[in-house]
């Protein structure tokens, strides 16, 4: 269905019986706009990605004459510009009387949003806090979450690089829904053993485009990847896996209406792994990632992040070379992530070559050792964390490299 058709969907605009598709669309654009979305009203909802999809439902929550708004994650695939604005639009509807439940990770949104948090852990409230007059800020949110202080959210990250493993020369893919327009536009760009590489990019900057044309999601129009300095021709995932590529996707796609641990099983049976190795090393990742005492649920009934978990162990599961994460970290609370990172850390100690696609800049400095800034399909600059994060100060790198397509020197 598309945008408008989502947006009103039980709430129509009918004149004398019959959907008025003019006012509909008209009432839409501005709804979109008032969430910072220019996207036309008749797009189909899959031709767009996941973080537009989600101010989409912002949209449709606002279309209500809502007196409270209950909101699980507003902010989880939106860029910080994006998250901003929306909590922008928050705080104006709590202004104007309306009650505003937020559930969220991104503790500092909390922290500046929120006048009380209930911190929840184990499905039991453990704590409300008032926010000003508690002098609340993100460590003592995290010791309520966890039950203890935690010292470091960061693996200690000390880059010990090999040589080129996989290199991408002149990489271009077409939108798949307007003829002509170009997701990718000739990108260039090698990944080392032992190095992990951050694509930053906009939501519809092009890096979901990009990561996963090279896993033969889709065929690229043209381009070419070497790896080990040998020319592949990955045209479907199954290319990708019989040359040991591991890729975590943006949308998850694990079949949600089947148990955990047969639905593992039977993914890595398919990426070449005898049953019994793919148990023993299921068996591993289960407890490793908590999720053991749920190996028999349905994955629908996990919740978001044990998801995000199951999806990165089927990702690991055959022992890829080349490991692609797009939005590793989305929906993981502060413990969660930090456990993500530790194995991404991991990955890289053991000579595993890392591609992470993401909006989020803090996590990319945090990790990686280069950047990759996606502008518009097009990879505009590129270099050491280091030496960006001097040529651009702050916010700038965002500003500068994201929105404007700075050229690299």
């Amino acid at each position: 269905m598309s945008i408008a058709e989502n947006i009103f969907l039980g709430n129509e605009y009918v004149k004398s019986g019959v959907i008025d598709w003019v006012e509909t669309n008209r009432k839409a654009r501005e709804l979109l706009a008032h969430v910072g979305l220019n996207d036309e009203p008749q797009t189909a909802i899959k031709n767009i990605g996941v973080g537009k999809q989600q101010l989409v439902e912002i949209a449709k929550a606002l279309s209500k004459d809502v007196r409270l708004l209950i909101l699980d994650e507003p902010t989880a695939a939106l860029n910080e510009d994006d998250s901003q604005h929306l909590l922008g639009l928050i705080d104006e509807l709590r202004r104007k009387g309306i009650t505003c439940i937020i559930i969220s990770h991104k503790l500092n949104e909390i922290e500046q949003i929120a006048d009380s948090i209930t911190i929840i852990r184990d499905g039991q409230s453990v704590e409300t806090l008032d926010v000003k007059g508690d002098k609340v800020d993100e460590d003592r949110i995290i010791r309520g979450m966890v039950g203890r202080e935690m010292s470091s959210r960061f693996p200690d990250y000390t880059p010990n690089v090999g040589e080129t493993f996989v290199e991408v020369r002149n990489w271009t893919v077409e939108s798949p829904v307007i003829p002509g327009r170009l997701v990718c536009k000739g990108s260039n760009f090698y990944v080392r053993r032992g190095e992990i590489v951050g694509f930053a990019g906009l939501m519809g900057a092009g890096r979901t485009e990009l990561v996963s044309t090279i896993f033969g999601d889709r065929k690229a129009d043209s381009g070419e990847i070497y790896l080990n300095g040998e020319k592949v021709d990955v045209r479907h995932p199954r290319d990708a896996i019989r040359k040991r590529i591991g890729y975590l996707p943006e949308e998850r796609g694990l079949y949600k209406d089947l148990k955990l641990e047969p639905t593992l099983i039977y993914l890595a049976t398919l990426k070449g792994l005898d049953e019994a190795t793919a148990r023993q090393r299921l068996e591993d990742w289960l407890k490793r990632f908590d999720l053991y005492d749920h190996r028999q649920k349905k994955i629908q009934e996990l919740s978001k992040g044990m998801q995000q978990k199951a999806q990165l162990i089927a990702t690991l599961l055959h022992d890829p070379d080349l490991i692609i994460v797009d939005e590793p970290f989305a929906g993981l609370d502060p413990v969660n992530t930090r456990l993500v990172k530790e194995i991404i850390e991991e990955q890289r100690r053991a000579g595993k070559a890392i591609i992470m696609s993401t909006h989020q800049m803090h996590q990319v400095e945090a990790l990686c050792s280069r950047i990759v800034l996606i502008n518009n399909g097009e990879a505009v600059l590129y270099g050491e964390v280091d030496q960006i994060r001097r040529q651009f100060a702050g916010n700038a790198v965002r500003r500068c490299g994201l929105r404007n397509g700075v050229q690299s020197e």
